[in-house]
């Protein structure tokens, strides 16, 4: 018990200062800007979520081993308390105003959506595990079957913190949405294409199909119907990928190809009139 009260305290203190200093680094004088905007994106972002979240849970195993960890949960706890505390006292205009937290309180209760919040923490470790397979398995995909390049900073980023007036609970909880939203999108960008890639078949249940054509738009833009033949697999595969494409088939990239391409006809067909 004594080694977890200690990981507690030191947690809270670390969390506490690395969460000031995320905050006030936007306002220093020499480039802060620029780092502001690099720690808000993958790959630095990865960082700074991973010492926010499950790196001190490692180092509390490390040390104190399941007491370990119920000491870093509660210092980081601690920290997200002392942190929203006082950048509500600092924006008091903000906190007295209009607010999300006031709202939903208001709508469903203030016990209700406090310990809802809590309970959605209970994702993050799988969250965690899809953004360790977008760094670790998709490039090793991408490196054998050719599959695209994507600029994870370009899904996987915070912006939230811009927004005025959103502070202390509401800002750091709207960080959290931020971060997953663009971590699952990543995440069904890749699906995509690995989905198209391997198994162009639409399902045999129409309600999935009408469940799933959000996140997989090639279900009525390319892939075979389910009464189809593997002849007609085939020769989809053939056609969308013997050319060297490896993008789902709704992909902007083979959209601006085909645009590029149709564009060529018409301008050969008015050269040749």
């Amino acid at each position: 018990m004594h080694v977890a009260i200690h990981i507690l305290i030191w947690t809270a203190a670390v969390e506490s200062v690395f969460a000031l200093a995320l905050t006030l680094a936007p306002q220093l004088r020499s480039g802060g800007s620029h780092l502001s905007h690099a720690l808000a994106r993958a790959p630095l972002l990865d960082v700074v979520v991973a010492i926010l979240t499950w790196i001190p849970w490692v180092v509390g195993i490390a040390v104190g081993a399941s007491l370990g960890v119920v000491g870093a949960i509660g210092g980081q706890a601690i920290a997200f308390a002392i942190w929203v505390i006082v950048h509500e006292l600092t924006h008091r205009r903000a906190r007295r105003g209009p607010r999300i937290v006031k709202v939903l309180n208001r709508i469903v209760g203030r016990a209700p959506n406090h310990l809802a919040l809590w309970v959605s923490l209970l994702a993050l470790p799988g969250f965690w595990i899809i953004r360790f397979a977008q760094i670790l398995i998709y490039p090793l995909l991408r490196g054998l079957l050719g599959f695209p390049r994507y600029k994870h900073g370009e899904w996987v980023n915070v912006s939230r913190h811009k927004f005025h007036g959103l502070v202390g609970h509401d800002l750091i909880w709207c960080l959290y949405c931020d971060w997953m939203t663009g971590v699952y999108a990543l995440g069904g960008e890749m699906l995509r294409t690995v989905e198209s890639f391997w198994c162009p078949i639409r399902f045999y249940d129409g309600k999935k199909c009408e469940n799933c054509r959000i996140d997989f738009p090639d279900i009525d833009g390319g892939w075979v119907p389910a009464s189809g033949t593997m002849v007609e697999v085939v020769s989809t595969l053939e056609t969308m990928y013997g050319a060297g494409r490896r993008e789902w088939y709704g992909h902007p990239a083979r959209l601006t190809i085909s645009a590029k391409q149709e564009s060529g006809r018409a301008h050969n067909g008015l050269v040749q009139e």
